[in-house]
């Protein structure tokens, strides 16, 4: 059978990569993989995120997922079918695991953990290094305000529903010559991650003619 692969958007990398952090999150961090030489399940986590992101955001079929990334259709649908609350129980208890079954942990688990991440991602519970990701980029692009703004906020959860705790982070700080907590006021909610935050600020101050 022949199978004709879709293009995929061209935001899915980012989505992915998004998930794939969570994933690691929810894994107890690369120290944790480290502490107990998990390391090799990465490339495990990274093949789930796609499928789970091709599959949920994109409504790509088995087929097609297997195709675009050149794996089997097996390894797909064993990746959809993972059970989540499984995986993470599985994680929850890996002191309790014998050698074979920490071996064997990766091939089960990864699906389920990147499933889950991918319901988080979705409901704005971004990884913990994603923040300190934007810092960066701020700070390496030489945007002060956006530096500033995301050290300000650093561990707010997202998403933010309401504009309060963000405007008792960010209280004497002055973007482009406006009150940042005005600018918070201003702009709509909810807001789902740091990265569509200063996005909005952005545009707010766009309007304003203050970009």
């Amino acid at each position: 059978m022949v199978v004709e692969v879709k293009p995929v958007e061209v935001d899915v990398e980012n989505l992915v990569t998004r998930v794939f952090l969570k994933a690691i999150d929810l894994l107890g961090g690369l120290q944790r993989l480290a502490e107990y030489r998990t390391l090799t399940w990465l490339p495990s986590l990274a093949r789930a995120a796609f499928v789970v992101v091709l599959r949920e955001e994109f409504a790509k079929t088995e087929e097609e997922i297997a195709e675009y990334l050149g794996i089997s259709r097996q390894t797909v649908r064993n990746i959809l079918r993972a059970d989540p609350d499984l995986a993470m129980y599985k994680i929850q208890h890996f002191d309790e695991l014998t050698k074979e079954e920490r071996r064997q942990l990766r091939v089960h688990t990864a699906g389920g953990i990147a499933k889950l991440a991918y319901k988080k991602v979705k409901e704005g519970d971004e990884p913990k290094i994603f923040l300190e990701f934007c810092t960066m980029a701020a700070e390496a692009l030489e945007v002060p305000w956006a530096y500033l703004l995301l050290k300000r906020i650093k561990g707010v959860h997202f998403p933010v529903e309401k504009p309060d705790e963000l405007i008792e982070r960010v209280k004497g700080l002055v973007i482009k010559g406006f009150k940042a907590e005005e600018i918070l006021k201003a702009i709509d909610y909810p807001v789902k991650n740091p990265a569509e935050l200063l996005h909005k600020i952005k545009l707010y101050l766009k309007m304003m003619g203050a970009e």
